[in-house]
């Protein structure tokens, strides 16, 4: 048993490593992961640790902190990068596994022994090689901290229930507070609703009432979290009315809400979440309800009998009621996200462990450990695809780069049609411009410029290719944009005028006062 605890433990480490290398391959993607990055990126460079701003002088009200200290954090001590952007997510998936490692061991009567070590790591094991436990762990997000939060509160309200310290019953408070401090109050429904259903289903209310310090806990949860929200309003007025009504009401009940400010919402049939439940625990989820069926054919209809010894009634159903109150939560909401299902895979993750034993047979053994090594190998398999095949990413990484290799020339000179990415906003850390196509029309004819201007164009905008094309030279493209160089010489007037005699030169220091808004 001890050879097998270590083969399970290297195989944590190596799954954690793989993926911590993965994290410096591939260029920020747009547009989640830039977006976040840019705004922990300004916020490192500002010291406003305050306010999260969406671009310079426009506040982010769409989530509360924690992810971007963090990230902020990671960037003032390794630099900006996408290693140091990504790192923060990786520490606190880093988190997650520990804490379902400890509750594995905690549903066993002698939570040191070989079979409780044995089933917390391959509880970790599976939600690690889980598709979405292993992208989030790597992702610049807001929902790892999330999970770090819920994972925190639910695991300390089980293991106090399974003897554990009356420290469990202190972090079960701190854990709300880092999903205050990490999603919002969504984490008081997400953690509050598995612990309901249980609290009804056994009526163990006293139990529930002694287990954790209900008052003091409390107001160490207010202690923690309280005094952001106040100074967050406090320096931005209208920050609570948006984040707490619109956020947290209108984008889960009005499926074809406009009130984002910034982004689009995500419009799905009802019920959707349940298939992205599937998706999101593959290949665990697939093998255990597989292996369910056939448990329940052979024993008919009886469920598989499980090493799990609880203190009190209903804990295994507190445990799966923890697994699926996310879907639960999100069936009626048009607008959802996979990533919405990530608070339960921890549980799901312990629960698929009861299901398929890690001292299984040695016939299992080895298609057990082919599924451990699927979402990994995938994931190598696919970076290094695209590693080699850069213009497959919706990124303006090279783009940048290539511009801030030419002489004489900086990101200041890049300017993008309409909405500036926000991997180009990251990369060239916030130079480039933004601006309409009747702007470029008018500074073109109005002006001459001092230095090279390179002009992104979308690949679908036919108004602005057509006008910018007879008047500059194509310099490069991407997936999504083809980029123009205007030369600063004297044949610029003859090559800018229109078929009207209408002169079309620009002027460098025009551009840089029409900064747009990406969004």
């Amino acid at each position: 048993m001890t050879r097998s605890i270590n083969t399970l433990i290297w195989l944590l480490l190596g799954i954690l490593a793989v993926r911590l290398g993965l994290t410096a391959i591939l260029p920020l993607a747009d547009t989640t992961e830039p977006r976040y990055a840019e705004i922990a990126r300004i916020m490192a460079e500002s010291g406003d640790w305050i306010t999260p701003w969406f671009d310079y002088g426009v506040p982010f009200w769409g989530k509360p902190p924690l992810s971007f200290w963090s990230q902020a954090v990671s960037f003032r001590i390794f630099g900006v990068s996408e290693f140091a952007a990504r790192l923060p997510s990786w520490l606190a998936n880093g988190g997650v596994v520990y804490l379902i490692y400890t509750l594995g061991r905690y549903l066993h009567a002698d939570h040191n022994s070989v079979s409780a070590r044995t089933n917390g790591l391959w509880a970790a094991l599976i939600y690690a090689t889980t598709s979405l436990g292993f992208v989030s762990a790597g992702t610049v997000m807001t929902d790892s901290f999330l999970v770090l939060g819920t994972t925190l509160t639910l695991s300390s309200l089980v293991i106090r229930l399974q003897g554990g310290s009356r420290a469990w019953g202190w972090l079960f408070f701190v854990g709300l507070a880092v999903g205050l401090l990490a999603k919002g109050p969504l984490v008081i429904v997400l953690t509050g609703l598995p612990v309901f259903l249980w609290v009804m289903a056994t009526r163990q209310w006293n139990l529930l009432y002694r287990a954790v310090p209900w008052v003091r806990g409390s107001a160490l949860m207010l202690a923690l979290a309280t005094p952001w929200y106040v100074l967050a309003e406090l320096k931005t007025p209208g920050f609570i009315d948006y984040f707490i009504i619109g956020e947290h009401f209108k984008r889960f009940l009005v499926s074809s809400w406009q009130g984002d400010l910034y982004g689009n919402a995500h419009e799905f049939p009802r019920g959707t979440i349940w298939w992205y439940l599937v998706l999101a625990s593959f290949p665990w989820g697939i093998i255990a309800l597989a292996a369910l069926g056939k448990q329940l054919l052979r024993r008919s209809g009886s469920l598989p009998e499980s090493a799990w010894q609880t203190d009190y009634k209903g804990i295994p159903g507190l445990i799966l009621a923890s697994a699926l109150s996310p879907a639960l939560f999100f069936t009626l909401s048009g607008n959802i996200l996979w990533t919405y299902v990530l608070p339960g895979l921890p549980f799901l993750a312990i629960w698929i462990a009861r299901l398929l034993p890690a001292n299984a047979g040695s016939r299992l053994s080895g298609f057990r450990r082919a599924s451990i090594a699927l979402t990994p190998v995938i994931a190598i398999l696919a970076s290094g695809w695209l590693a080699f095949h850069p213009s497959l990413i919706k990124s303006e990484q090279q783009v940048v780069q290539r511009i801030e290799q030419m002489p004489g020339v900086s990101a200041k000179n890049l300017v993008y049609v309409d909405k500036a990415p926000f991997s180009a906003r990251f990369y060239s850390e916030g130079q480039v411009q933004s601006v309409s196509t009747d702007e470029i029309d008018r500074q073109m004819r109005d002006a001459s410029f001092t230095g090279p201007m390179y002009i992104a164009v979308g690949k679908g905008d036919k108004r602005t290719l057509k006008l910018v094309e007879d008047r500059a030279t194509r310099f490069d493209q991407d997936r999504r944009f083809i980029i123009f160089r205007l030369e600063p010489d004297e044949n610029t007037a003859d090559r800018g005028r229109s078929p009207t005699g209408q002169n079309h030169a620009g002027d460098a220091a025009g551009w840089s006062e029409h900064r747009g808004l990406a969004g």
